[in-house]
């Protein structure tokens, strides 16, 4: 986040915009984000030398960003021409999908499971005309197609066929994709077949080595039948994807194994040949397989919500319905036991609910009329009915599923690694292996035959398969863990990125207090009475939704002085207030600057803001045109889990600063009650922005935990940016880089530990990958290494990068 185009993540979003962030745009298409309101707010802005807080209500917010299109891959990568399974969009994994207003084809590929495949159809697909942007999910094995805006529907249906006969002639089969069917996990495939045939293959192979061993003649016809019956048995589909990459100028695994195969097999070395296909074949199935363990992972999130809910019908009757054919506004009854279907508000009923699936914690809330539900949670006891107030694709919890299956396009330092090796290293592993195949029997006038076979063993170990495909499901089993914990991570890179934080700016008001505070005080300056000072300061007030302001209108509420006077000509002032008419007078309700700007400062009122102030409450001042009038004051309180949650940073030996707008006072007394290292107060947006530039000089990476929204200036100069979930607004999913979900500060050590935890990984794959590589490399040049030892070395090494990325899964994140 250290660059000036990652702040355009930070701001509000509007609806459509948060169409294109849960979906992703198009690549090199600059999105500008409008708030229809004004922003102008930190939660708890400070005012100039001391006194009062920073009042600035009604969100003033009229940010301007720009999305960078480098946070978008589609059709912009940079591909290892060179390389069988690298390339930056290899690497990508999962990509953001478009926003739908393009016109598009989506296709679901079962063959579409590895970046080999990718490479193919962007090969094909990238140059077409008419062809904007291509998407790909491996995860979900989907493509979207996307083609420009002048296609008519017809045109659409047309390019889109055309695209499906070319992914056949890659010998796959595309099925195309509706929205009523996107979303659906595809049926299991029957494999009966392939097993059979891997079995068979795999029994005549080794039939064929031990007839060898035993002392039949290795090309006798017996051998040879059981060699060939083999080969076609399991080596086919691996022959035609290599014939396809040859057609394609394409140097990927398939080409180097076929290469290999045919090779073995024109030096004589049959039984080898078909021992390494049958081998390859059986790393496919079993790589294949434990890909889909990742995928359902994420599937399983999704899978949370029911299919059916029971919902009231015109005639008062109750019917069980798909969820997702449920319309905003309808009318959904859950029983003790069963899941929420969709997000909405209780109107009848009360009950507990675990909304695990959400926040990661279990532990149920209590819930009753007015409260929101959200999909996915267990009603734990009693009945209730909610109205739903989103559509079924826009639920918290399907949000969630988006953002990790999308977090993946922010590539991490492991992966842009992993991709500068990758176009290196297989085209210089195949130009060694052409010398030591050439140079021996041309220069010195050696035998033929055991180099090429050295350089086949060579070839086989050319392509980096296991070092490319351990990233990504790393990645993405890092990320399910998270989310399972109700931590959102917004990407590879800042699940990586967090184990180097060595600071953590904090803001105040909802992070480390509950950002509830209550009216305390009321004291009028002149004659007038604590109830006509309170009627104003709420009638200016309940133009905003500040939670100050919120305050003191709940505070004049609870005091049952009425209905509220009509407020005209009202404005928010930027970091100090916000002023309305109301009758014929002009009035002032904001922090100590605004009143110092005003003139009407005095004595009196400093003593009052000093006696609050020392007691750790925040005060604001209501004035005229020409006098203070009133002091009003609120006080928050803070969250328990706050003061573990900085004792855990504090023992992880990273430095805590909260970072707050509100008077000097207040703040060191919640600052002290918390145990953070260091306080500083009575700061502007742009005071936060720059102490976090200043703690970035000073410690190197540090994140900054706010609203998503507020601190938007602040969170967008830090490393990494933390939101708190679900008390925010709709936009906390989208704005920050992680999100916690149920608004624990633990959390956030939590995630510094996975972090820790996935780069570990990370490190002993690669490791694994490489010093495999390097093993056999040598074996190879020396003459002690066959093809078959090679295969089993690289499906080895494939296997246990995978498993050992997987163990994330398992991982308590806590």
């Amino acid at each position: 986040m250290s660059n000036p185009s990652d702040s355009a993540r930070l701001a509000g979003t509007t609806a459509a915009d948060r169409m294109v962030l849960d979906h992703g745009e198009a690549p090199g298409h600059p999105h500008r984000r409008d708030q229809g309101h004004q922003h102008d707010q930190s939660h708890d802005r400070g005012h100039g030398h001391g006194h009062g807080h920073g009042h600035g209500h009604d969100h003033d917010h009229d940010h301007t960003h720009d999305h960078a299109a480098s946070r978008t891959t589609g059709a912009a990568h940079a591909h290892a021409e060179s390389s069988c399974c690298a390339g930056d969009a290899t690497l990508a994994f999962v990509e953001p999908v478009p926003s739908t207003n393009a016109p598009q084809a989506r296709f679901r590929i079962d063959q579409m499971d590895c970046p080999t495949e990718e490479r193919l159809i962007r090969d094909q697909l990238e140059r077409r005309p008419g062809v904007d942007a291509l998407y790909f999910n491996l995860l979900k094995r989907e493509l979207t197609v996307v083609f420009d805006r002048t296609a008519s529907a017809v045109d659409v249906s047309q390019r889109g066929e055309a695209v499906a006969d070319t992914l056949r002639k890659l010998g796959m089969s595309p099925m195309p994709l509706a929205d009523d069917n996107a979303n659906a996990v595809p049926p299991p495939a029957s494999h009966k077949r392939d097993v059979a045939r891997l079995v068979a293959g795999g029994v005549l192979a080794a039939a064929s080595e031990a007839a060898v061993w035993s002392g039949v003649p290795e090309h006798s016809p017996w051998v040879g039948a059981m060699v060939v019956i083999a080969i076609l048995a399991c080596g086919l589909p691996t022959l035609k994807k290599g014939w396809i990459a040859l057609r394609h100028v394409t140097l990927n695994i398939h080409f180097l194994m076929s290469l290999a195969v045919i090779g073995a097999m024109f030096i004589g070395q049959w039984p080898e040949a078909a021992m390494v296909i049958v081998l390859f074949a059986l790393s496919e199935k079993l790589e294949a397989a434990s890909l889909t363990r990742a995928r359902r992972a994420v599937e399983a999130l999704m899978r949370l919500a029911p299919d059916h809910a029971s919902v009231e019908q015109a005639d008062g009757s109750w019917a069980d319905v798909p969820a997702a054919s449920l319309a905003i506004g309808a009318r959904v009854r859950a029983r003790p036991g069963e899941r929420i279907a969709i997000d909405g508000v209780i109107e009848q009923g009360s009950s507990a609910l675990n909304q695990a699936s959400i926040t990661g914690e279990s532990v149920p809330v209590d819930k009753t009329i007015g409260d929101e539900v959200y999909a996915g949670s267990i009603n734990e006891s009693g009945l209730i009915v909610y109205r739903t107030n989103v559509a079924p694709g826009d639920t918290t919890l399907a949000r969630i599923v988006r953002v990790v299956e999308t977090a993946q396009q922010q590539r991490s330092p492991t992966q842009r690694f992993v991709d500068k090796f990758s176009r290196i290293y297989t085209p210089a592993v195949v130009l060694c292996a052409l010398l030591v195949a050439l140079v021996p029997p041309l220069a010195f006038g050696l035998a033929w035959s055991p180099w090429i076979y050295k350089a086949l063993v060579m070839l086989v170990i050319a392509c980096p398969c296991a070092l490319v495909i351990s990233t990504p499901v790393t990645v993405v089993s890092g990320l399910t863990a998270a989310a399972r914990a109700g931590i959102l991570i917004k990407g590879g890179a800042f699940l990586e990125s967090g184990r180097l934080i060595r600071a953590v700016a904090v803001d105040k008001t909802g992070t480390l207090t509950r950002g509830e505070p209550r009216l305390t005080d009321v004291v009028p300056l002149g004659e007038a009475s604590r109830d006509e000072m309170l009627t104003l300061a709420a009638a200016l007030d309940s133009h905003t939704t500040h939670p100050i302001a919120r305050a003191v209108v709940d505070g004049h509420t609870q005091a049952g002085l009425g209905a509220l006077p009509s407020v005209t000509d009202f404005e928010a002032l930027a970091g100090m207030g916000v002023k309305g008419r109301i009758g014929q007078a002009l009035y002032y309700l904001g922090n100590h600057r605004l009143i110092e700007s005003l003139g009407v400062c005095n004595a009196n009122v400093e003593a009052e803001l000093e006696r609050l102030e020392a007691q750790a409450r925040t005060a604001i001042v209501l004035a005229s045109e020409t006098q203070a009038l009133a002091v009003l004051a609120v006080a928050d309180t803070l969250r328990e889990e706050s003061r573990e949650a900085i004792a855990r940073l504090t023992q992880m030996g990273v430095r805590t600063v909260m970072l707050t707008g509100d008077n000097r006072a207040t703040a060191q007394v919640i600052g002290q009650q918390a145990g953070v290292s260091e306080v500083r107060a009575e700061m502007l947006p742009e005071d936060k922005w720059q102490a976090v530039s200043a703690l970035r000089e000073a410690f190197g990476h540090v994140g900054m935990v706010g609203d998503g929204i507020n601190d938007a200036p602040a969170l967008a100069a830090a490393d990494v940016g933390f939101a708190m979930g679900l008390t925010g607004t709709d936009s906390a999913l989208e704005t920050a880089d992680v999100t916690l979900m149920d608004d624990d500060l633990r959390k956030l050590p939590a995630f510094l530990s996975l972090s820790k935890r996935s780069a570990s990984v990370l490190r002993q794959n690669i490791a694994v990958a490489l010093v495999i590589k390097a093993v056999f490399f040598s074996l190879a040049i020396a003459g002690l290494a066959s093809l078959w030892m090679a295969v089993f070395a690289d499906v080895g090494a494939s296997l246990l990068v995978i498993a050992n990325g997987m163990r994330l899964l398992r991982t308590k994140v806590a």
